[in-house]
């Protein structure tokens, strides 16, 4: 380990990953760097061999050996005793299954996302409610009903979900220092809430874009992405899902709640990739994104209602609009025509970037002052100076992991946490030197700014903030 690197923690154990695609590899060197592991206490299991080459520079054992339903504890128990740490960045391995063994055994857990079962968002007989990220987000709630203590496990902690929860908080406070309000700093959901409710909040976006561009361009039949294209691919086809905010008075024709649960989400009868939202970043200036589900859409709103009486009376509209690298945008162009049938080959840009940046941050609309987005911006020159095998989309994610370790360990008896459960402040001191440039920018923008009259598109003039305002129709 360098010694001008400041160490996060210490693991006293082992630290099993599960999975080695772009963020597996990404993440090892800062394991190494941040959490005195030595190349002896980690092993990856993934389901295919290391094409990467990072796990033999590294010194890591490495199993090529799929994790399957029914094989979690033959494959798991020999890597794992209580104390020891499970990083699951793995995609189609039910992350609540894992969240189920690690508790039963003392093992700390983190992952980036909710997964399920290989096969899961193929299978006809479940609904779109129950293909929904809503549907995992409340199994794992329900799981954690009575559990409150035990090993720690932090689910969804990456970039976004994850950091995405931090800038929220972040930005709240920025703002309320701008307009020289006198606020303690909140320390709990409902003060957090009442914030947000001051500064009049009505929309969150989690607005990104990535302009991050390969010197081999995107081939017919190619899936390419600066991450997971699996996990893109199997995200973008779940429904789209948005919180649903206290103020939005046009319902969607093709939306639908989900009946049970918190009732802080909606979703629409259509694919997160087939789903465009008017969106707004400092850099990139207006844009159309993908409305794609996300666990932060879901868990933001949830933990930014305020209720009187068992009445909501404000919530956020929060979701996702996401501009992935312009070949991506490609992909998923070509996806959608072949009626969304993935392509027969997929690659996952990362040396042959030869610029860009991902510009990832919250945007917060409806205070008087203006939108305001607060975030990281992060080139990928900086990106591959700061950490090895990174691109500037997997140094954001991984920055967010590191956070989420650090808290776990500090923190090793308080069960399944969100983003939104841990010291932000913690997570963004140790994410920080990693994002970048981290920015907070006013604008004037709106989701009705400079349109044009020439088409019958349904809007509010009345009420910039309604979701009728930011939708592609």
């Amino acid at each position: 380990m360098m010694e001008n690197h400041k160490q996060y923690g210490v693991l006293p154990g082992r630290l099993v990953m599960l999975g080695f695609g772009s963020i597996g590899q990404a993440v090892v060197p800062l394991l190494f760097r941040h959490f005195g592991l030595e190349p002896s206490q980690l092993t990856v299991v993934s389901r295919g061999p290391d094409k990467s080459g990072v796990a033999e520079e590294y010194g890591i054992e490495y199993q090529a050996t799929p994790l399957q339903e029914g094989s979690l504890e033959s494959i798991l128990d020999p890597l794992l005793r209580k104390g020891d740490f499970l990083l699951n960045l793995s995609v189609d391995v039910s992350s609540l299954d894992l969240i189920r063994y690690c508790w039963r055994r003392g093992v700390l857990y983190l992952d980036t996302c909710t997964e399920p079962w290989r096969g899961f968002y193929d299978d006809e007989k479940l609904s779109l409610s129950q293909r929904s990220n809503y549907a995992l987000r409340e199994a794992v709630l329900a799981f954690r009903l009575d559990k409150r203590h035990g090993a720690t496990a932090v689910v969804t902690q990456g970039a976004n979900p994850g950091l995405a929860s931090v800038l929220v908080k972040q930005a709240l406070m920025n703002m309320a220092r701008d307009q020289r309000l006198e606020v303690a700093r909140p320390d709990c959901y409902e003060d957090w809430a009442r914030l947000a409710h001051k500064l009049d909040i009505k929309v969150i976006h989690i607005a990104e874009r990535d302009t991050q561009i390969s010197s081999r361009r995107k081939a017919r039949d190619e899936f390419v992405n600066t991450w997971s294209v699996d996990g893109f691919v199997s995200e973008g086809l779940q429904p789209a899902e948005l919180g649903w905010g206290s103020h939005e008075k046009h319902w969607p024709a093709d939306a639908a709640r989900h009946g049970y649960g918190s009732d802080a989400a909606i979703y629409l009868k259509r694919p997160g990739i087939a789903t465009r939202v008017r969106s707004w970043t400092p850099l990139e200036g207006p844009y159309h994104g993908f409305l794609v589900t996300h666990a932060e859409s879901i868990s933001i709103a949830d933990h930014l209602t305020l209720r009187e009486n068992n009445e909501v009376v404000y919530r956020p509209t929060v979701h996702y609009a996401y501009h992935p690298c312009d070949d991506a945008v490609l992909s998923l162009h070509e996806v959608a025509g072949k009626n969304w049938q993935q392509q027969s080959e997929q690659r996952i840009i990362g040396k042959e970037i030869e610029s860009g940046m991902d510009e990832l941050g919250v945007l917060l609309m409806g205070n008087s002052k203006g939108a305001y987005w607060f975030g990281s911006r992060l080139g990928i020159e900086q990106a591959r100076e700061l950490a090895p095998h990174n691109s500037a989309t997997s140094l954001q994610v991984v920055a967010g992991i590191l956070g989420g370790m650090a808290w776990a360990l500090r923190n090793p008896d308080c069960g399944v946490v969100e983003p939104d459960d841990i010291d932000d402040q913690l997570v963004m001191e140790i994410a920080a030197p990693y994002l970048g440039e981290l920015v907070g920018v006013y604008g004037d923008w709106t989701p009705l700014k400079e349109r044009s009259g020439l088409f019958d598109e349904p809007r509010d003039l009345d009420d910039p903030w309604q979701f009728l305002n930011f939708r592609v129709t």
